[in-house]
């Protein structure tokens, strides 16, 4: 079952003296359950394709859907709710409010829905305890590590179960053990609950954990790899070979 489909996206800014392509043309989908890696060069692309898929920022040309709905012709105050309700963001620098606790922090999502509060605590209690921050409910972002900020900010994208989840380079910020934490959490979340999962990383050892990666050079989609049954090993192989193809990618 294809969750989302993107077709003919084209992203420019700028104006007709000073104008700057960065999208030309990129059809992309992604099934249900799958966990899509992006990559590619710096300024190829890959962040504003993500940009875009997420609603974030509006495409120039062409349309995407995401569990059959065009959002790229909403209305803002539609698509504000549209994102609320059906998307999910794990962002690099966390996006933590420093007033609230990891729980208040987790449930937020929660606060404009109709869900009860019992059905709210029991959804945190199996998120928190599937990340494993459940101890760290009632600390603030300031109290805890960097890596339990960024698992406390994927269990608030997680907790009102969206139809798909983008990560912007979600370890980016962290170290390598925090990092590989974080990774095998996701990857055991997209597995279980059959999460959707897009993330755009740099880092070949996180693509690694995907179940496809699709590379983007100057706009344009060059090459995707599936990982099929490949041991993460081997896969991480395939990536590092299509990155030296690609002329190396730069954080």
């Amino acid at each position: 079952m294809v969750i989302l489909e993107a077709s003919n996206i084209y992203k420019t800014y700028g104006n007709k003296l000073n104008r700057q392509e960065v999208l030309k043309g990129i059809d992309l989908k992604v099934r249900k359950g799958e966990f899509v890696g992006i990559m590619g060069p710096s300024g190829s692309g890959k962040t504003t394709l993500l940009n875009v898929l997420s609603s974030i920022d509006r495409v120039s040309q062409g349309t995407i859907d995401i569990e059959g709905q065009t959002f790229t012709s909403m209305k803002e105050k539609a698509l504000a709710e549209f994102r609320k309700r059906h998307l999910g963001f794990i962002f690099q620098d966390y996006n933590l409010l420093d007033t609230l606790t990891v729980k208040e922090n987790v449930l937020l999502p929660l606060s404009i829905t109709d869900i009860s509060r019992r059905e709210a605590h029991l959804r945190f209690e199996e998120v928190a305890g599937e990340l494993g921050i459940s101890e760290l409910k009632d600390k603030y972002p300031s109290e805890i590590s960097g890596g339990q900020k960024q698992r406390t900010s994927a269990a608030r994208a997680f907790i009102h179960q969206p139809g798909i989840i983008f990560a912007d380079e979600p370890t980016g910020a962290l170290d390598s053990k925090s990092a590989s934490d974080l990774l095998n959490k996701l990857s055991e979340m997209n597995q279980k609950r059959q999460a959707t999962i897009v993330m755009v990383t740099h880092d070949p050892i996180a693509a690694s954990f995907c179940s496809r990666v699709v590379f983007i050079r100057d706009g344009q989609i060059y090459t995707q790899l599936e990982k099929g049954t490949e041991t993460r090993q081997s896969f991480l192989g395939d990536i590092i070979k299509t990155q030296g193809v690609l002329g190396g990618v730069q954080p």
